[in-house]
């Protein structure tokens, strides 16, 4: 029952600051769910043979999580699901449907992001459909439509569109209010998952509380924040951290105080998966466990972190 009793203390007021050395890590790798602490010790796990690119741990203990292609489930730290969403396809669209983005909104109902379908539904505890807000993709594909899919404090969506190199911010009647494309960075693009791999394929995207937009960029292989008219006002480029190599970036943590925790994902055993840093680069905690977790640590949620977190 520790998970429980973390978690409570993690939501009090007595927290004001993050201590790295209590920080867990939830993640999925290697065939499994698991809640790990800073040395290695697993809380608890079980079995998940999908590909998982979204996770968040309740406030009840359950976790919400990809558990298939187009499925959505909440399950308890034993694995048991207590809830579940399988996406159909919508009228017009026979092709896959794939799931990579989930969140579970303030009201109850679960967001989710329906690439194939082009798409988000908010879902009710019934599993009928409350909303769908439709999608404007230019390079439609079931496995490439979307990644990170996140709720900005106004109540739009930020939508990072994988296969077009692209965040766009949608209105919830599916207007695009906002967009931001993501270039190179004065490199070539080149192919491969790890640190070699370079490319515009954006993982996610945050917004904060004074409008900026902090930007995960998947094989971009950094991290940085843009303000509304675009412009770059921070970035940590892929060698810019000490003996650290960024590959994959994937979700990104914004604490209270303006450190910023960064997966690293594909990155290979020589460098941590994730990685927290002050906003003037200086990095104050690591983790890298190729025990529990392996090279492909995609989702991830850091336990630990004070209230008041954007991830």
């Amino acid at each position: 029952m520790r998970v429980f009793a973390f978690l409570m203390m993690v939501s009090g007021a007595q927290l004001a600051a993050a201590d790295p050395s209590t920080y867990m890590v939830l993640g999925a790798d290697k065939g499994r769910i698991s809640l790990v602490g800073n040395k290695g010790q697993i809380d608890w796990s079980f079995p998940m043979a999908a590909e998982v690119h979204d996770l968040s741990l309740l406030p009840s203990g359950n976790v919400l999580l990809i558990t298939g292609r187009n499925t959505v489930e909440e399950r308890t730290r034993e694995g048991k699901s207590v809830w579940k969403y399988t996406a159909k396809n919508k009228k017009g669209y026979q092709g896959p449907i794939e799931i990579h983005a989930t969140q579970r909104l303030p009201n109850g109902d679960t967001m989710v992001a329906e690439s194939g379908n082009r798409r988000i539904v908010e879902v009710r505890k019934d599993g009928t459909v409350a909303r769908e807000i439709p999608l404007t993709i230019d390079n439609p594909h079931p496995h490439r439509d979307t990644r990170l899919v996140r709720r900005t404090p106004l109540g739009n969506y930020l939508v990072s569109h994988e296969g077009d190199g692209v965040v766009r911010e949608y209105d919830l009647d599916g207007k695009v209010v906002w967009t931001h494309k993501l270039d190179l960075a004065g490199r070539p693009r080149s192919g491969g998952h790890g640190p070699e791999g370079h490319g515009t394929e954006v993982y996610g995207a945050w917004r904060l509380a004074n409008g900026n937009t902090v930007i995960g960029a998947g094989n971009g292989n950094r991290v940085y924040e843009v303000d509304q008219q675009g412009k770059i006002t921070w970035v940590v480029e892929q060698k810019e951290l000490p003996g650290i190599t960024l590959a994959w970036v994937t979700m990104v943590e914004i604490l209270p105080n303006g450190n910023i925790i960064i997966g690293n994902c594909h990155a290979g055993e020589t460098n941590p998966q994730l990685i927290e840093i002050t906003r003037d680069k200086k990095v104050i905690w690591t983790f890298k466990d190729f025990k529990s977790f392996g090279n492909g640590l995609a989702a991830t949620q850091v336990i630990g972190v004070p209230e008041g977190t954007i991830r």
